[in-house]
């Protein structure tokens, strides 16, 4: 058996535009949001209406997400590299404080209407219930760091090879958590795909051709179920903040791979 601890800290940096466009409906008050994020499983989409919500200070049932669109986000970047989320959030927030800016005179001239009340009579007055705005690398967010470790205890039979990760800490630093349950199923996904990497997973060539031979599952090992830690623990470091980032948010999504 065996056991190592290995801490990490990386640096996050955004280099790329991501758009967001938020509408609200005159008719029942409701919101909508598209972005330049695709969502592929990370909760971008989730986490985009969470911050709408927030802004406007509305249900979360009252807003809805719709698929990235290049007529809405032209010349976005790729979602990759565990900024789209952070930049996702921070332009639907900057759409929020426009929209904000121009019902807050009905509020002040009807301070006991509801959101519905205001948003008729928003349409009413021809106010503009939709808005734009891209995230910009230059002049928005700053680059952060990510802090994070991780305890791992292993099991190895040294006639066969065959081992078990008996036991899995990880300890990640996500600032002020836009939604915990999203953040440790990423670090939970993120950690086994390291896991994956040192233990499993391959490219082999073929010498002669220079075929690739692992192009398949049957032929290409990713982690299976029991593969993962049999006792896995994760844990989002408490009274964390980022100022750097979107109310007090970090990325979340590949930093654990290399705690593995």
């Amino acid at each position: 058996r065996g056991i190592s601890m290995v801490p990490m800290r990386l640096p996050i940096s955004t280099a790329a535009n991501f758009y967001a466009l938020v509408s609200i409906y005159r008719n029942d008050g409701t919101v909508a949001i598209t972005t330049g994020g695709v969502e592929c499983g990370q909760g971008i989409n989730t986490k985009a209406a969470q911050v709408c919500a927030s802004a406007l200070k509305l249900p979360l049932e009252m807003v809805s997400v719709k698929s990235a669109n290049n007529l809405t986000s032209p010349n976005n970047a790729c979602t990759a590299g565990s900024f789209s989320s952070d930049c996702v959030c921070y332009a639907v927030e900057q759409c929020c404080i426009q929209l904000n800016a121009r019902l807050d005179p009905i509020r002040v001239n009807f301070p006991n209407y509801t959101w519905i009340d205001i948003i008729k009579e928003a349409h009413v007055l021809g106010v503009n219930l939709n808005a734009t705005y891209m995230f910009s690398p230059i002049k928005d967010l700053k680059t952060y760091q990510v802090f994070g470790v991780s305890v791992l205890e292993v099991e190895v039979d040294i006639l066969t090879g065959e081992h078990k990760i008996l036991r899995a800490d990880v300890l990640e630093d996500a600032g002020k958590s836009l939604n915990p349950f999203v953040d440790i199923g990423q670090i939970e996904g993120s950690y086994v795909m390291g896991l994956g990497h040192w233990t499993s997973e391959e490219l082999t060539y073929d010498p002669d051709t220079g075929r690739l031979l692992t192009n398949r599952t049957l032929t290409y090992h990713i982690p299976g179920a029991k593969d993962i830690p049999i006792d896995f623990r994760v844990y989002i470091l408490k009274n964390s903040d980022n100022p750097l980032g979107v109310l007090g948010s970090k990325g979340i999504g590949e930093p654990p791979i290399l705690t593995t």
